[in-house]
């Protein structure tokens, strides 16, 4: 769970899930539009040729490629890694021994019982 003292400021918040969606969809239907346009210029371009098989090519996996990357969404191609570093206390350096070496003793005590209060008198 991420705790911080200050507010997040509005660079570093996520895009807005609807924003996000309208991205993609332009996306998909972008590449979907470069489809169609090997469909059309593979029968369309004469004489055949290599490029016949690009355009080809083109109109077999863009929708695949589409349909993925439409699919993934902006979260999933950041790496969000946070370093714990920046989050912990940094330790003074004058209060540490000069040996570098800290102990720190711990003792147990058992609790005192409570008196009880004498009734034969």
């Amino acid at each position: 769970m991420k705790s911080s003292s200050h507010a997040p400021s509005a660079t570093s918040l996520p895009r807005a899930p609807r924003d996000e969606a309208g991205a993609r969809s332009t996306r998909y239907l972008l590449m979907m539009a470069v489809r169609i346009a090997c469909l059309v210029l593979m029968v369309v371009i004469t004489p055949y040729g290599w490029y016949t098989w690009v355009f080809g090519a083109g109109a077999i996996f863009l929708p695949y490629i589409a349909v993925v990357s439409a699919n993934v969404g902006q979260e999933a191609r950041r790496n969000r890694r946070e370093d714990p570093e920046p989050s912990l206390p940094a330790v003074p350096t004058s209060s540490l021994p000069s040996g570098g070496d800290r102990v720190i003793r711990v003792e147990e005590s058992r609790p005192h019982a409570p008196e009880q209060p004498d009734r034969n008198a």
